[in-house]
């Protein structure tokens, strides 16, 4: 494997710092020309390889990219770039390839367990749900401590209806992160499909706490409260989601009118006199 001059190898980074900014400004373009550059100047560069995967999803051009980071990976052997190479062979429509590429990286020593998120959430588009299960299962039992892999495990469970199973997973990741936010609300989700309305608007609003501006949980836990019989609170926390974000009137109205104490507006006069409050 041939090494960059020190000279290419500050050339490659200068370049990275502007594909790294350019990325974190949304400038997709300008990113995937700069990451080719640090590429180009250091094909032995991981990140110049990930940040040229990472501009070409936003682009949308994954083939663009793949031969390239076919290359890096080849020439120097790291996770984060294998699982950008399998998320890109995803993008392409080269599914099969994508789910060998994710299945490999994520069952490597040490365990990457970016690698087995994508790879189930891969799974998970394709409606092979059993397989992505297992992904998440052995993914878990290799890294105990990737909270994240967990969530994941309850949002799958969740999806199946596997309600028991999925708040197990939620409550686990809860033990080990408090508060984590995804997690809260899995099992706010949980206990609203239950008809545990107390316990669904309580966690909504710790998650609220977190993110005040997160309007769609602030629906949910205005619709919650109205459930368990605190229709004050309840529509205050609606006309509140509609305050702070008024695209979200349309929704805030639908919630309310689909709570068993709702309530249905005929003329958009009487709605918008309610959300004024």
């Amino acid at each position: 494997m041939s090494q960059a001059s020190p000279a290419s190898r500050r050339a490659a980074g200068h370049a990275l710092e502007r594909a790294a900014r350019a990325l974190r400004d949304g400038r997709a373009a300008e990113a995937f020309a700069a990451a080719g550059e640090a590429l180009e100047a250091d094909p032995n560069s991981p990140l110049a390889a990930q940040a040229l995967g990472h501009a070409a999803l936003q682009l949308g051009r994954a083939n663009a990219a793949l031969a390239r980071l076919r290359r890096a990976a080849a020439a120097t052997p790291d996770p984060a770039t294998e699982t950008v190479l399998g998320k890109l062979l995803a993008a392409a429509g080269r599914t099969e390839a994508a789910v060998a590429q994710l299945r490999r990286t994520s069952e490597g020593r040490p365990p990457f367990p970016l690698a087995t998120l994508e790879l189930a959430e891969l799974l998970g588009r394709l409606g092979r749900s059993d397989e992505a299960l297992e992904a998440l299962e052995r993914g878990r039992w290799a890294s105990p401590d990737a909270v994240v892999l967990t969530v994941a495990l309850g949002r799958l469970r969740l999806a199946r209806q596997e309600l028991a199973e999925a708040r197990h997973a939620f409550e686990a990741a809860l033990a080990a992160a408090p508060g984590r936010r995804d997690a809260l609300l899995g099992v706010g989700r949980i206990a609203d499909l239950q008809g545990r309305y107390g316990e669904a608007a309580d966690l909504y609003g710790r998650a609220l706490e977190q993110w005040p501006d997160d309007g769609a949980t602030r629906i949910q836990l205005g619709r919650m409260l109205i459930e368990a019989g605190d229709v004050a609170a309840g529509e205050a926390a609606l006309r509140e989601a509609a305050r702070r974000a008024p695209e979200l009137a349309g929704a805030a109205l639908i919630a309310l009118a689909a709570t068993s104490r709702g309530r249905l507006f005929l003329k958009p006069s009487a709605a918008a006199a309610f959300l004024r409050g």
